[in-house]
């Protein structure tokens, strides 16, 4: 399961693409996705995700359901608002940054001191401060995001054996 993290809102044509795309290719290589639930870049990868028949997670900052979008197969309703931040990204193998405001930061930062691996695409790429410089991994395309993400499992998988 891959947590995948980005605002919410209006994102644009070129960034819901790109989150769609990643969805879709995501599902494609059987690979679950949790993420907030809500609209924007979740919205997006789980719509990329459920035209690949994929499975989609959403951790609602609520007690309810309704915050949801419609592609996601299972709320999982906390009530904890911002504070679910840190289920989203602890739920995931590693974390897709897509974009981002400051609750993707919020993320980021909890992702960090969990020792997840980050990887972004049109997101932070730096965050500096009285614990010193962190680089996020960054790409470019859909396609370098995939390739790090296929690395990443076959690592996992050679680690096992």
């Amino acid at each position: 399961m891959v947590a995948v993290i980005g605002r919410s809102g209006d994102i644009g044509e070129e960034l819901h693409q790109t989150a769609y795309d990643i969805g879709r290719r995501l599902a494609e290589m059987g690979i679950a996705i949790v993420c907030g639930g809500r609209d924007g870049v979740m919205e997006a990868v789980c719509k990329g995700a459920k035209s690949a028949d994929g499975t989609t997670i959403g951790i609602a900052m609520s007690y309810g359901t309704e915050e949801s979008n419609h592609y996601v197969d299972y709320v999982i309703p906390t009530g904890l608002q911002l504070a679910r931040n840190v289920c989203v990204v602890s739920s995931g193998d590693l974390v897709i940054s897509i974009g981002g405001s400051f609750g993707t930061l919020s993320e980021i930062s909890h992702a960090m001191n969990l020792g997840k691996q980050i990887v972004g695409i049109h997101s932070w790429t730096k965050l500096e401060g009285y614990c010193g410089t962190h680089e996020i991994d960054s790409r470019e395309s859909v396609e370098q995001i995939i390739a790090y993400v296929k690395a990443f499992y076959e690592e996992a998988n050679r680690s096992k054996q």
